[in-house]
């Protein structure tokens, strides 16, 4: 995933098409690509473009809170790396954008392997080509929605020892599961898998404004996902573990860098999310 600086315009420009790979049909939106234009990326089509900007309208700070969930990924996996997990299993990562997994983690250790998974194929056409020199990185298409297959990937096997510990991440994709598609058993089977000393950071959108259920109903109509939790919703996911200090808090309070102002905007809390351990 690449150290590029985001486009200062993201949601007005013109994105040239000739570079979807083959089988990509850019009249559908994808997940991936609409949260790459958020962050000011150029991996995206106008039909990407137009719900990124319907977001805009609802809640002006949405570029923000995708630099919010960037930022607490981080913060998360630095926390992690100097822990001692020396391999990450990031599910639905995205598009390569800045402050990726396994640029923070080889910061602090160079042989922490990284695995990214998403279901979209051009979030593997171009981590293949940015990752091509990265010996402890790969990126693997597949759905996370189906655990078992995932886990049994012989590229997940190849770079990930479930003897030891791992950090698994979730960071910006349970929101994107209906509750009809039984989120709350997927991540315990993900759980499950995990030795003891393991990290799990799970990050998510939050019903915590009148303004945030109008995007929620915005993004179901439009992309067709995007459902929001309450925090007691999102605690709920972390059952079975030890949530570190704060817990689940909004993105910006958790172990920030800078002082957090003691009244959060709409977009500061947009997003929730908190890193466990398992015991």
């Amino acid at each position: 995933m690449d150290d590029r600086a985001p486009n200062p315009s993201p949601l007005h420009g013109d994105a040239p098409e000739e570079w979807a790979p083959t089988g990509i049909d850019v009249t559908v939106p994808s997940i991936a690509r609409v949260y790459d234009a958020v962050l000011g990326g150029k991996d995206n089509f106008p039909v990407d473009r137009a719900i990124a900007q319907q977001s805009q309208d609802i809640v002006p700070e949405i570029g923000d809170v995708a630099r919010y969930n960037r930022d607490i990924l981080g913060r998360a996996v630095r926390t992690m790396a100097k822990a001692g997990i020396t391999q990450f299993l990031d599910l639905g990562s995205g598009l390569p954008t800045v402050q990726n997994t396994h640029q923070v983690a080889q910061e602090v250790n160079p042989d922490a392997k990284i695995v990214y998974v998403d279901i979209d194929p051009i979030v593997l056409a171009h981590g293949r080509a940015i990752l091509a020199e990265n010996a402890n990185t790969t990126v693997v298409t597949a759905d996370l929605r189906d655990p078992k297959a995932v886990l049994d990937l012989p590229a997940v096997r190849e770079f990930i020892d479930f003897d030891q510990p791992i950090g698994l991440m979730l960071v910006g994709v349970i929101h994107h599961l209906g509750d009809d598609e039984g989120p709350e058993a997927i991540v315990r089977d993900y759980l499950a898998a995990l030795p003891a000393g393991s990290y799990f950071l799970l990050t998510h959108f939050c019903a915590s404004s009148p303004d945030a259920l109008d995007l929620e109903g915005a993004l179901l109509t439009s992309l067709g996902t995007g459902r929001f939790r309450t925090l007691e919703e999102i605690t709920a996911y972390f059952e079975g573990t030890e949530l570190l200090e704060p817990g689940v808090v909004y993105l910006p309070e958790w172990r920030p860098d800078e002082p957090v102002p003691a009244s959060l905007t709409v977009g500061q809390r947009l997003m929730a999310g908190g890193l466990a351990i398992k015991h």
